[in-house]
């Protein structure tokens, strides 16, 4: 119930819904527009619009405008040649040329995926890609193979210093694990290394709403609530110094290992539309059934999910909740009611539509 309600008043704030088919729709027709060639453009197209049925409102089409800029700027190769550049049974790196991230990281995922079949885990990491979306993307796609995925990136600006400073060196570098379960829904943890994650801070800019305070911190110290003068300050590590420690340690994962930017070579693509930002990422494919019998394993996951959710509440909470419970419940309600667009969305990819000349989204 409380779940259902949360929707209700966002569907309420929000103007208007579009079918999942009409938001794939327009996405690709946008990204072949400016270059994209038509497999390449579905593929992005199924990925950003998955993100927005699943309630990452800040990674998906949210992000069409930028990454058109970036496409036109030159920032992005639409032509790219993805390839292996070292591997062994059970690891690979993967070389973006510069691509859109979603195809570099889905080139990765079906790497790991393959080898995990073998090997039993596969370490893919990557570099010369971009952003790519928010992490749990490439984390579930090993769940439809009966595998656990991890996803770490490097994120696509640096909006974080390291704990007690003030230059900015290291970016939300967020985490995924994805769980199967058996009747349950897998267990999904995404989450940034910073108490919100930059894209909601462009949302709530976008917006014209105030931050929570805790988000985000001016260089005196003082808390920072307006999101149009976040330029002024940083972001705020999870845990203080303990997610200070864990961005800087995904850095060195998923940046300095594969060879992609790390600290002051992270390009901030929002300010900067031309130059590669060589985003690193890596993906880990783990199968179950190395280890364990594969229903025993996804049965006994569903048992955790129980006694989680039956364990005793403290006064005031309704509902203790799993990670990845809140997504799919917004999945479930956004696939069959139509996935929200503010007025303020709306009228920036009707600008972007008529720019390109193409038919807006339908309403």
């Amino acid at each position: 119930m409380a779940e259902s309600h949360r929707i209700s008043e966002e569907a309420h704030r929000l103007s208007s819904r579009v079918t999942l088919q009409d938001l794939r729709g327009f996405i690709a027709r946008v990204l072949q527009a400016v270059g994209l060639p038509e497999s390449g453009a579905s593929q992005v197209a199924e990925l950003m619009a998955e993100a927005d049925a699943r309630g990452a409102d800040g990674h998906g089409v949210f992000r069409l405008p930028q990454y058109v800029k970036r496409i036109q700027s030159g920032g992005i190769n639409t032509q790219p040649n993805i390839r292996v550049l070292r591997e062994q049974a059970a690891t690979a790196l993967v070389d973006g040329d510069n691509a859109m991230g979603h195809l570099v990281m889905s080139r990765a995922a079906e790497l790991a995926i393959e080898k995990a079949r073998t090997a039993g885990v596969a370490w893919v990491g990557a570099r010369n890609s971009n952003h790519a979306g928010p992490a749990f993307l490439y984390a579930r796609m090993p769940l439809a193979h009966d595998m656990v995925g991890l996803y770490i990136a490097v994120g696509s600006a640096n909006h974080l210093p390291p704990w007690g400073g003030t230059a900015m060196l290291l970016s939300t570098n967020p985490i995924a694990i994805a769980v199967p379960g058996f009747r349950k829904p897998a267990i999904v943890l995404d989450m940034a290394t910073t108490n919100a994650a930059y894209g909601k801070v462009k949302i709530k800019a976008q917006r014209n709403e105030v931050m929570p305070e805790g988000w985000m911190m001016d260089r005196e110290g003082n808390s920072l609530t307006d999101p149009k003068r976040a330029s002024e300050g940083f972001l705020l590590p999870i845990g203080g110094p303990k997610g200070y420690g864990l961005a800087l340690m995904f850095g060195i994962l998923a940046g300095t290992l594969n060879g992609a930017a790390f600290v002051k070579d992270v390009v901030d693509f929002n300010a900067d539309s031309s130059s590669l930002t060589n985003t690193g990422h890596l993906i880990v494919a783990v199968n179950v059934a190395a280890f364990a019998d594969l229903q025993k394993f996804k049965e006994t996951v569903d048992e955790i999910w129980d006694q989680m959710k039956s364990s005793p509440k403290l006064p005031g909470v309704q509902e203790i909740r799993l990670p990845g419970e809140r997504s799919t419940g917004i999945y479930d309600d956004r696939t069959a009611n139509g996935l929200p667009v503010s007025r303020e969305l709306r009228a920036s990819l009707d600008d972007l539509a008529d720019r390109l000349k193409l038919e807006r989204l339908p309403s």
